[in-house]
């Protein structure tokens, strides 16, 4: 199984971006039933969920990106999302998708590259 992230870049406080994360090497079906995550990883910084999504679609997101940051999935792709608005520098961070739900201890598969956003003020 791979996860490929893509779509950061640098950006200025208050833009916006839009990162994809696409899995392959897994069938349709269990892609469907894993809930999805959206982490991120500061210099320095341990790694943190920001975003999930379950397999039944509930969203939900941590207290500092909630109302500026939406997840979602296309189940056919196999493919999640994450919709950044109102960025800001303290946002800076490689953002990487995997399993994932708050407060649930899940098997993680295995962490893709990222994709680095950077949001200067």
């Amino acid at each position: 199984v791979q996860l490929q992230a893509s779509g950061g870049g640098l950006v200025q406080a208050g833009g916006s971006l839009r990162l994809s994360c696409k899995a392959s090497g897994m069938i349709l079906s269990t892609f469907w039933s894993y809930d999805m995550g959206w982490y991120r990883q500061a210099p320095g910084k341990q790694r943190e969920l920001v975003a999930s999504e379950s397999s039944g679609g509930r969203t939900n997101s941590a207290d500092s990106v909630k109302g500026r940051f939406a997840i979602s999935r296309d189940n056919a792709k196999r493919t999640v999302y994450l919709q950044m608005n109102d960025l800001k520098p303290e946002d800076t961070a490689v953002y990487y998708c995997n399993r994932g739900s708050f407060g649930t201890d899940v098997s993680l598969l295995n962490w893709g590259q990222g994709t680095q956003v950077t949001v200067s003020s």
